[in-house]
């Protein structure tokens, strides 16, 4: 019994004086390091929007914007509570945090007629079963900028880029990592 002490004292010691620990704990999930803080880029984006789609990644799930042209502008935030464009009335979304994503581009042409139009407004797209996504919501459109809510499961790190194609197209994408 008297060895049984000496060891684990030994070993409680080596711990205490940091000789033997577990693995440092990574500041950043998969390698990422991304922030949650708000992310933009001013411009406004010639290409209409056409669709909105998602995708779960191993490290991440993924929201894309396609448009017909090239996107130049966005906004991507988390907020208390995502906001209709022109309206400015709350959209409701699942989840325990809110990001509002802008794109400085509007989804009707030049003659007003609606370049996306989704058959479920507060569905835009199925992900149920994904591990950070809740809900992605249509907020509108509204004189030269198109927004969409999106639920997550907490105020979780992100990332926004853009990506060129297919043809003359372009994405606007938004990754929002699963853990910090």
């Amino acid at each position: 019994m008297k060895k049984f002490q000496v060891w684990l004292a030994a070993i409680l010691m080596a711990a205490g004086l940091g000789l033997v620990a577990p693995a440092p704990a990574s500041a950043s999930y998969c390698g990422l390091v991304w922030g949650s803080l708000e992310k933009s880029e001013a411009a406004m984006s010639p290409g209409k929007v056409t669709d909105v789609r998602t995708g779960q990644h191993y490290c991440f799930d993924r929201l894309v914007v396609d448009l017909n042209g090239p996107v130049e502008g966005y906004t991507a935030r988390y907020v208390p509570t995502v906001a209709q464009d022109g309206s400015g009335f709350p959209v409701p979304l699942r989840g325990r945090a809110f990001l509002q994503i802008t794109a400085t581009a509007a989804a009707y042409d030049d003659g007003g007629n609606s370049t996306y139009n989704p058959a479920d407004k507060n569905e835009l797209t199925n992900v149920g079963g994904y591990q950070t996504f809740r809900q992605v919501a249509w907020a509108g459109s509204f004189e030269g900028y198109s927004t969409i809510g999106l639920g997550v499961r907490g105020r979780l790190p992100f990332r926004v880029f853009t990506l060129d194609g297919p043809g003359a197209g372009s994405r606007l994408v938004v990754d929002v990592a699963h853990y910090w």
